[in-house]
């Protein structure tokens, strides 16, 4: 298991580091579009699609993504689209955690469906968008998202003792998600202490999000997204909880499926770009 965790890493980097380096944004994002196809593949083989109907998911967001590409989105996408998903996803992530994996299968089959692909279409298109706006700004999101979850791992491991989501995550633990939120602090002021001292191609999302909205809203920012990587990774958790799976596919050896790896990151770029680009 370990050696294909390893292969399966270095064969991942090997892809997505030359396209995220290139010159132009354009590699990176038909890359990540052709993962995010993949997890819509996933999606509905999560949600009771049939094989053909699950493949035919996949292509239909792909070809969402193409669309977006075509009409310039990834460079200049639409403004009003990311404080309405942020909200979304704030109020709804609430509401699916509060019913727990036994009440995502009460929705309708066709919303539960629907909502997936364009919660993947548009975390792609933040992902897409971030990437165009510079390769420091999407790395301290990535950063912003790895760290909040290394310091939860270790956090919880040494305190946890309170179970956060003992229903979806058992592992999971209140002193573990205060971790993460302190690692996502120090982060920040790291981050920003980079900006001012470091030649960067673009200011970070703290830097950003300081200009916008002050220093105490960078860290109320900060926090809010730290939080939020902990609502996405928990409700791909209740969607396989309710499918009664481990992991969304096996498409990655030794990782599981796409969906696996990038639950976290689909609310935090929408609501990074919303409070990035006020």
């Amino acid at each position: 298991m370990l050696k294909q965790r390893v292969i399966t890493a270095i064969v991942l980097l090997a892809l997505l580091l030359p396209a995220l380096f290139a010159a132009s944004p354009w590699p990176f994002a038909v890359l990540t579009l052709l993962l995010i196809g993949a997890a819509g593949w996933e999606w509905g083989r999560l949600n009771n699609a049939g094989a053909g109907l699950a493949v035919a998911m996949g292509v239909l967001l792909a070809l969402a993504g193409a669309a977006a590409l075509a009409l310039g989105w990834t460079l200049v996408p639409p403004a009003w689209l990311w404080w309405p998903v942020a909200l979304a996803w704030v109020a709804g992530g609430a509401l699916a955690l509060r019913g727990g994996p036994a009440a995502w299968p009460g929705l309708p089959l066709a919303l539960r469906r629907v909502l997936g692909l364009a919660m993947l279409w548009v975390a792609w298109l933040a992902i897409a968008h971030a990437r165009s706006i510079g390769i420091n700004f999407i790395l301290s999101v990535f950063c912003l998202v790895w760290v909040a979850d290394i310091a939860a791992y270790f956090g919880g491991r040494a305190l946890g003792r309170r179970k956060l989501a003992p229903s979806i995550s058992p592992g999971k633990s209140w002193e573990g998600a205060f971790s993460g939120m302190a690692g996502v602090i120090v982060l920040a002021f790291v981050w920003r202490w980079v900006d001012a001292s470091q030649p960067v191609d673009a200011p970070s999302l703290y830097s950003r999000m300081a200009h916008s909205w002050g220093v105490a809203g960078m860290l109320a920012g900060s926090l809010l997204l730290g939080a939020m990587s902990v609502v996405g990774d928990l409700f791909e958790s209740l969607v396989k909880r309710a499918a009664g799976t481990k992991d969304s596919s096996n498409l990655l050896p030794g990782h599981g499926g796409v969906l696996d790896r990038v639950d976290a990151l689909l609310p935090v770029f929408p609501i990074a770009i919303a409070l990035a680009t006020n």
